[in-house]
């Protein structure tokens, strides 16, 4: 069992590192990059007139696609490590590898249970058959497992599947053999998130001003409305 101060001493420090990377992520965030990525038709025909409304759109939609995978490496799947006792695979498409002396567990860490689609379950499929090969000499029991960080998950035809699939509690309870982890979790953030909002907030806002300026520079006319072909052909044109 894992000492309750050590894993709220590993969960803030944890959480220090994911807001270190949020942090980083939306001051390196340019404008025109992500303007590229997102629908200008769909903001002319919801009505959008301000600048900062579609700033703060964009800025939005981008950062919550990019907080779950700043997450999931930042936070679970070191977490994960930390409180199996296992250690960084180094087989790509694995994450976590915990070795007794009958079994060789190979566990990839994933954030929720929507993560996959037909190829990248094949790719996780041959990943683990892979290390699977060349574990053989080692006469050890091979258990391949995808765990999902949060959600639920009914794995079907457990038998002949090619990994096991645990989600949320089960995953937790799995990897620690306490069924209430998964709650640790969230008690333990503490006030950790709140001391760190401040700082984000700063960065943010500064974000939020800069594209706006940069916005209107770019795709406004001299009385200030959207020039909504001149960004169309941004997005969307040849050239």
């Amino acid at each position: 069992m894992i000492d309750a101060h050590q894993l709220e001493e590993k969960i803030g420090e944890l959480l220090d590192e994911f807001y270190k990377r949020r942090t980083d992520k939306i001051t390196g965030l340019k404008l025109k990059q992500t303007l590229k990525r997102k629908n200008p038709y769909l903001y002319r025909a919801i009505g959008v007139q301000k600048a900062s409304e579609i700033v703060e759109g964009l800025l939005s939609a981008y950062m919550s696609s990019s907080d779950e995978g700043i997450f999931g490496d930042a936070f679970f799947e070191p977490l994960a490590k930390f409180v199996s006792g296992g250690v960084v695979s180094p087989s790509e498409g694995v994450d976590v590898a915990i070795e007794t002396k009958t079994t060789y567990r190979a566990i990839a860490v994933k954030s929720g249970t929507s993560v996959f689609n037909a190829q990248s379950k094949r790719r996780q499929v041959d990943d683990f058959k892979a290390l699977g090969n060349r574990l053989r000499k080692l006469q050890k029991h091979f258990d391949p497992i995808v765990g999902y960080s949060y959600g639920k998950k009914k794995q079907k035809n457990v038998e002949t599947a090619a990994f096991r699939e645990l989600a949320g509690q089960d995953f937790w309870e799995e990897i620690t053999g306490d069924s209430e982890f998964y709650l640790k979790i969230i008690r333990l953030m503490k006030n950790k998130p709140q001391e760190h909002l401040l700082s984000y907030k700063q960065h943010w806002d500064a974000a939020v001003n800069r594209f706006t300026l940069e916005f209107i520079k770019g795709f406004c006319d001299v009385e200030g409305n959207i020039d909504w072909e001149k960004l169309v052909r941004f997005n969307s044109g040849r050239n």
